[in-house]
């Protein structure tokens, strides 16, 4: 496989250390460049008659960029980047890949099925969907429990 480029999208949880790791190993092997990013969504309120509103409130930019700076690769001979970015995750990473003509997405996945992602959505799959480059996705995986 050749990359020059490999988008990683994080959402700071545990899922991301395998996706990290992933991506800095095929970065490495192939010299590629990682392009960390984080996509802050807008906060939505409903009122009433279905209206939708956007909330006012200030999110905390700061420490989003403080988190997304603690985002490194976990080969240290790979050089990487930071995009903090605001919007609907899905459309922002496609644009994202698109515009910076990435060559892979390297993502996590929580996997959700049923009510949880019809409620949800899943970023992942809209992103394997429109995607103009391939994507790698890792699900988390499900621990059975102990009987």
């Amino acid at each position: 496989m050749y990359a020059k480029k490999i988008l990683v999208p994080v959402d700071f949880s545990d899922l991301n250390d395998a996706a990290i790791a992933l991506a800095s190993n095929l970065a490495s092997d192939t010299g590629a460049k990682l392009m960390f990013m984080y996509v802050d969504e807008p906060t939505v309120a409903y009122g009433g008659a279905g209206d939708v509103f956007y909330s006012a409130l200030p999110d905390d930019h700061e420490s989003l960029r403080r988190r997304l700076k603690e985002t490194q690769p976990t080969q240290s001979e790979v050089g990487y980047e930071h995009h903090l970015l605001n919007g609907d995750p899905a459309s922002e990473i496609v644009h994202f890949a698109a515009q910076e003509e990435v060559d892979l997405i390297v993502m996590g996945t929580h996997g959700r099925s049923g009510l949880t992602r019809f409620l949800m959505g899943s970023v992942a799959e809209a992103v394997v969907r429109r995607a103009p480059c391939p994507v790698f996705t890792l699900k988390q995986p499900v621990h059975e429990l102990a009987m």
